[in-house]
């Protein structure tokens, strides 16, 4: 199925911690400019009507109906039913809210709800690093092609998704790509999320900087660390360099399992020239071994995707042209295993929407 010679209408919603992003998508293009109305609300029924209402003043707008509405939100849940659980960054929804069968009652129409990281991951594996990434090997004659991203999002909380060979991956709890639950390298009786997060570098900077205060934000903080703003660098980087380490190593876990590339999203992401090399770094760090010989921590050596040199080994490879035996006959051979980790080519907001649509249209076809 091509979703971008699609006509089809889908209603779309990116949910987090702090806003809620409304907008519609056909043929795999955002075609309005974002409704964002906030998250926070003092009832669930208030935070219920002003979801109605955003997904209506959405629907207004349009020339034609929508056949469905397909949206990210924050788990716990249970996706397939579109009952949502306990939410720590949405704390009144709690004990299992109908959200999608309320929204089909008051539309009329099909409601997908899935993870935001797993919606990220598909649209970026549709639209976004995973094809750029294989028309540059493709225009270096590489007969290497990837087919797997495991999409992550550093924001309120740490998110992720997996897709393989086209198909995203959904798991037998709603509970797939779950990274936030992994342990902490650097404070092992916490989650990663306490790291990979806005409260975590509001956290490390208000420590580091002697302030106790946690009223800067990570763009305050980033601006500092880029010398952009006069303030406490050292405390900026620190801030900046635990995220990375804590990350790296929970990417690395990850990957080891699933090989394949690794793309970032999130509020945090813009941050990525304060965090993005160590977190690589962190990746390819080494282990000792009991015979003194260091054992590297992945098979596979990562590459920072946003920077020129990298990206410049990463898609040169190893190409070898070898002989088949017994034959006269040559093929081509990459020998380097590796894996890359980018930046969001579409933005965070807008990959969820892809995301959401083909995963809609899919169900429906």
């Amino acid at each position: 199925m091509n979703i971008f010679s699609d006509k089809r209408i889908v209603l779309t919603l990116d949910a987090g911690g702090t806003n809620f992003v409304f907008n519609a998508v056909q043929g795999g293009e955002v075609i309005l400019q974002p409704i964002v109305l906030p998250a926070k609300h003092e009832t669930l029924e208030k935070a219920m009507t002003m979801m109605i209402d955003g997904f209506r003043e959405v629907k207004s707008l349009l020339k034609h109906p929508p056949v469905a509405i397909s949206f990210a939100f924050p788990g716990p849940a249970e996706y397939e039913t579109g009952i949502i659980g306990d939410l720590e960054n949405l704390p009144l929804f709690q004990g299992g809210v109908a959200l999608g069968p309320m929204l089909e009652e008051q539309f009329n129409i099909p409601v997908f709800i899935n993870n935001d990281g797993d919606l990220f991951a598909y649209g970026e594996a549709i639209a976004g690093l995973l094809p750029r990434i294989n028309a540059l090997l493709g225009e270096r004659g590489s007969p290497k092609q990837f087919r797997n991203l495991f999409g992550a999002t550093f924001g309120t909380g740490f998110g992720g998704g997996i897709v393989s060979k086209g198909v995203l991956f959904t798991g037998d709890n709603s509970a797939q790509g779950e990274i936030n639950r992994m342990r902490n390298k650097l404070y092992p009786e916490y989650s990663v999320e306490e790291s990979v997060s806005i409260r975590g570098v509001q956290r490390v900077y208000a420590r580091e900087s002697g302030t106790k205060s946690l009223h800067l934000t990570p763009k305050d903080i980033f601006e500092i660390g880029m010398e952009q703003k006069n303030s406490d660098q050292k405390a900026a980087l620190k801030a900046f360099e635990e995220l990375a380490i804590v990350a790296g190593d929970s990417f690395a876990n990850a990957l080891t399992l699933l090989d394949g590339l690794v793309v970032i999203g999130g509020g945090l992401s813009g941050a990525y020239p304060l965090f993005l090399e160590k977190l690589v770094d962190e990746m390819n760090h080494q282990f000792n071994s009991a015979n003194d010989r260091p054992l590297d921590r992945m098979e596979l050596r990562a590459f920072n995707l946003e920077d020129k040199q990298e990206l410049e080994m990463f898609l040169t490879g190893n190409l070898k042209e070898i002989t088949i035996p017994f034959s006269h006959k040559t093929i081509k051979y990459d020998a380097m295993k590796r894996i890359g980790v980018g930046i969001s080519q579409l933005g965070t907001n807008k990959a969820v929407s892809i995301g959401a649509y083909a995963f809609a249209l899919n169900q429906l076809t």
